[in-house]
């Protein structure tokens, strides 16, 4: 999971860079298309049957929450500087890890739900709501926040019964067709130099969703969702080497808090876990 953090974050940082001059559902389409390329050779070493997905219909509802996800979410990019689009999609870990144990039955022990909290008051620091007038963009993001929560979830259902391999090969099929009536109305014919960095956020996305798929296939959804805070220390680096944002004090300190909450949260699970084996 924290492979998948930092090569999405670098896929985030991707797709702010060719925002500049193509609309965001474009980028979706896109980077779904160039998903699936960077997928298919994995899928065709796995063979054709163990692309056979034993819950069809979860599979349509993880894609068509990953879809709104994502055209959200790109279109936050594009307006929003990456660290607070990054800061402000954290709140995707309460509504999964609430989710997690609700719909899924996880125990969610004092010390996860410490872990949560505690790095939810991080992203409160650095947001400091009160402070200042409120962005509209913002309910944009939590909006993206609440279908990734929903799309991972699903993703961890899903696990139980396919592979890795058909559950990313599967979601960039859909993801593509669905996403293509939205880019034609916004279409913009790509640039050499354009269709080279769309291919990249492709391949990073297909890399990253690899590695995070992995992730839930391998612990419960709420172990690997407070991982996921990491981002905010990927984008404050990307965000400033990429495009000069230099966060201020607060996202310091709320980016250590997220940091050390994750940390101990982590290597407590691995401590009971060596001592239940």
């Amino acid at each position: 999971m924290l492979a998948a953090t930092a090569v999405l974050t670098c896929m985030h940082a991707t797709v702010r860079l060719v925002s500049d001059g193509m609309h965001s559902f474009e980028i979706v389409f896109f980077r779904n298309l160039f998903g699936l390329v960077a997928i298919l050779p994995l899928a065709l070493r796995a063979g054709i049957g163990s692309l056979k997905s034993r819950q069809p219909g979860l599979q349509l509802l993880r894609s068509a929450f990953g879809l709104v996800a994502m055209f959200t979410w790109f279109y936050a990019l594009s307006v929003v500087p990456i660290a607070q689009a990054t800061a402000l999609s954290f709140t995707s870990v309460i509504f999964g890890s609430i989710g997690a144990a609700l719909l899924l039955g996880e125990r969610m022990r004092l010390r996860r739900w410490s872990a949560v909290l505690a790095g939810f008051a991080g992203t409160l620091v650095i947001l400091r709501p009160g402070f200042g007038d409120v962005d509209p963009t913002a309910l944009i993001v939590v909006l993206s926040s609440i279908c990734w929560a929903g799309a991972l979830l699903t993703v961890k259902r899903l696990s139980a019964t396919d592979s890795v391999v058909c559950i990313v090969t599967w979601n960039s099929i859909l993801l593509t067709v669905l996403s293509l009536p939205l880019a034609i109305p916004v279409w913009v014919t790509p640039s050499t130099e354009q269709l080279l960095w769309l291919s990249l956020i492709g391949l990073l996305a297909t890399l990253g969703h690899l590695a995070m798929t992995g992730a839930f296939k391998a612990s419960d959804a709420t172990v690997v969702f407070p991982v996921d805070y990491t981002r905010l220390l990927w984008a404050t680096v990307i965000g400033y080497l990429a495009f000069g944002e230099i966060p201020d004090i607060w996202t310091w300190i709320g980016g250590t808090i997220i940091f050390a909450s994750t940390t101990y949260i982590s290597y407590r699970e691995a401590t009971l876990r060596r001592a239940r084996e």
